[in-house]
């Protein structure tokens, strides 16, 4: 399987393909560097994301999943830059319950890519399974702008 890491604000990150689609997403430095076409692009992408954020990818993504967590994902990619919701509102999209959106959300396997940072629970931030945990998702929504403030609030 092909990977690309790059270097970000939130430290090192690795891109994987498969099958012409970026598949996953992880932090630290890949074993292998091999430059497709799919992976340049993704990485020239997330370049320009970390300085002014966007939702339009111009390349696929295939992560693997259970159909329900692809379901949920989905959901994700429909949230815009800039803005959260909540595990509730997202299982009322997707269906099932806020634990079972959190739990898939905790899997996605596609990070930025897949906005899981925009999901947050109804009293605080939640969890993010990113290296630097709460610290990157925070981050992450600063970055795009998001009105966290009351979130954080919430959370003491």
């Amino acid at each position: 399987m092909p990977q690309l890491s790059l270097h970000s604000p939130l430290g090192p990150l690795t891109l994987s393909e498969e099958d012409g689609a970026i598949i996953a997403l992880d932090w630290g430095w890949g074993r292998d560097q091999t430059e497709t076409d799919v992976l340049v692009a993704a990485r020239e992408w997330l370049d320009k994301w970390f300085d002014a954020p966007s939702d339009n990818i111009p390349f696929r993504l295939a992560p693997f999943g259970t159909p329900y967590q692809k379901r949920v994902w989905d959901e994700l990619l429909k949230i815009p830059a800039g803005e959260v919701r909540t595990y509730a509102q997202v299982a009322a999209a997707a269906g099932g319950s806020s634990r079972s959106v959190g739990q898939a959300v905790g899997r996605n396997p596609i990070p930025i890519l897949i906005p899981c940072h925009r999901v947050v629970a109804a009293q605080g931030i939640g969890g993010y399974s990113g290296d630097g945990g709460t610290d990157d998702k925070v981050w992450l929504l600063e970055l795009e702008g998001a009105p966290i403030t009351g979130i954080l609030r919430d959370q003491s």
